[in-house]
Parts: C-alpha cells; sequence; structure tokens
C-alpha cells in the first residue's frame, strides 16, 4: 500500500478533477450537442451508446492536467482509446459521463467518475454526481484505509431503523415479487456505485460493466465498509484488484466481469440468487 500522505495527494487531485468535470457538464446542460454513436454489437440496437462532444472534450481536460502533475502514471479512458506502455504502478480510469444516454435526454442522472488503482488495486475514487443524499450534486470520494466523504466533509448516514424494505439496484427492471427489496435501474453504474456506498442503495448488481464503470465506484463501497464480488470460475468471489489475463500494457481495457457490491448480507443474498 502506498504512504497515506500521497494517496491523500493523489485523492485531492482527484476530487478536482471530478469537480472540473461536474462544471463541464453542468454548463453544457440546456444546450443543443453534438453527438456520434459507437458501433453497436451485432445483433443489438442501434443508437444505444452516445457519445457527446462534452464526454471528449472532459476526458482531454482531465488527460492533460494528469500529465503535467503525474507525467509517471498511466490512463484508461473511455473515450479516447490511447493505451499505456509501459509498467506503471498508478492507473488513472476515467469515464467522463457515465450515464450519456440520460444525459443527452436530459434525463437528470448521470456521473463523471475518476478511479485510481495501484498494481490493479482499487485505492481512490471520486464521483462527481447530478444528485445525491443531500439533493444536489457533488463530488462523493475516498481513499483506501480513508472513509468515505462528500464534497470533503465525512460522511456517515445513519441508516434509518423504520424503513422495512430497502432499495437495490439491478441491471434490468424485475417483476419478482419474493425479493426482499425493491428494484431501481438509473442507467449510470457510477451512480449506483455511490449511492451504495452512501447507504441509498443497500446492494447494486452489474452485468458485464467496463473498468471505467466501477473502478471508482468499487473504491468508495470499499471505503464505506461494503463489500465488493465478482463472478469467477469458482463462483462469486472478493474483488481485491482488477485484473485480466495478458500482460501487455492495456489490457485492463479488456477487463469485463460481473460485479455485485454494497452491504455484506444483502451481496451474500445477491450472490445466492445469482449462482
Amino acid at each position: 500500500m502506498p504512504p497515506d500522505a500521497l494517496l491523500s495527494e493523489i485523492e485531492e487531485t482527484a476530487l478536482e478533477l471530478a469537480r472540473l468535470a461536474g462544471t463541464e457538464i453542468a454548463g453544457a446542460l440546456g444546450r443543443t450537442l453534438a453527438l456520434r454513436y459507437k458501433r453497436s454489437a451485432e445483433g443489438a440496437a442501434p443508437f444505444r451508446d452516445p457519445v457527446s462532444e462534452v464526454d471528449h472534450r472532459i476526458e482531454v481536460l482531465i488527460r492533460a492536467r494528469l500529465a503535467d502533475q503525474y507525467p509517471e502514471h498511466a490512463i484508461i479512458g473511455e473515450e479516447i482509446e490511447a493505451e499505456p506502455s509501459g509498467a506503471h504502478d498508478f492507473l488513472w480510469v476515467i469515464d467522463p459521463i457515465d450515464g450519456t444516454a440520460n444525459f443527452v435526454n436530459g434525463f437528470p442522472l448521470f456521473a463523471a467518475s475518476i478511479g485510481v488503482l495501484h498494481q490493479g488495486r482499487p485505492v481512490i475514487g471520486a464521483l462527481w454526481c447530478s444528485t445525491s443524499h443531500a439533493l444536489r450534486s457533488g463530488v462523493y470520494h475516498a481513499r483506501a484505509g480513508g472513509g468515505l466523504c462528500f464534497e470533503g466533509e465525512p460522511l456517515a448516514l445513519e441508516p434509518n431503523e423504520a424503513v422495512r424494505r430497502h432499495l437495490a439496484g439491478e441491471p434490468r427492471a424485475t417483476t419478482e415479487r419474493d425479493l426482499p427489496w425493491d428494484v431501481r435501474k438509473t442507467g449510470s453504474a457510477a451512480i449506483e456505485c455511490a449511492f451504495v456506498a452512501a447507504a441509498l442503495l443497500r446492494v447494486a448488481r452489474f452485468g458485464q460493466p467496463n473498468l471505467w464503470d466501477v473502478a471508482g465506484g468499487v473504491a468508495l463501497v470499499q471505503a464505506a465498509g461494503g463489500e465488493v464480488r465478482t463472478r469467477s470460475a469458482q463462483g462469486w468471489v472478493p474483488l481485491e484488484r482488477f485484473e485480466v489475463k495478458g500482460s501487455e500494457p492495456g489490457s485492463l481495457r479488456r477487463w469485463r466481469q460481473s460485479v455485485i457490491l454494497g452491504e455484506a448480507a444483502a451481496v451474500a443474498s445477491l450472490c445466492e440468487r445469482h449462482r
């Protein structure tokens, strides 16, 4: 584990960059945006994966800041397919807008996600969210060994004991009647990770997220005391680090594994349901 002073410094940088992304996103709301769509997989519905001019601009800005401040660190971002070269202990994982379909349609649930991995292990997360437990936009952030914060202040929300039925995030809406919680689908994996960390959702499951969808959020949930598991050949196992077969630089861009995260008992229950 890197020294806490170094992690604290990097967390502060991640917080600043997440705020920068949030400012860019907020400034674009209400404007007519230039859009393109990524190529759909064979058999998939067309126009499912939009990219706005704002997505690209945010990633360019973040990459430029990191090149100045941490030139020895590697970067993987959703929108720019520049691959890291050589060996790097620190890897920044950037999703400039998670929930872009929501964003371009004016549906106010989206996030900017920044995660930092150290030798594959999630150590820092900073997620600007369009809304929060405080009913306003802001950044949830944390580092390994520290607690969950919201806009620089420690965050520890006490659950309301009177609430007997909680909420869970699922990849798809479901009509199952025997679930111990009500299901919510937001359209943003990053938002759901942040909401799990802040105890607004008790648990969330993601079918096959990309690395940038969850890297920052996993760090938040772990810092908040939650549990994170991923699907392997051995079943559901703790997610301690992101890794894929193959050691070539940039191989983590290919990472896509099922993830369940949240309160320990709820995680165990959901893992049992999806054995």
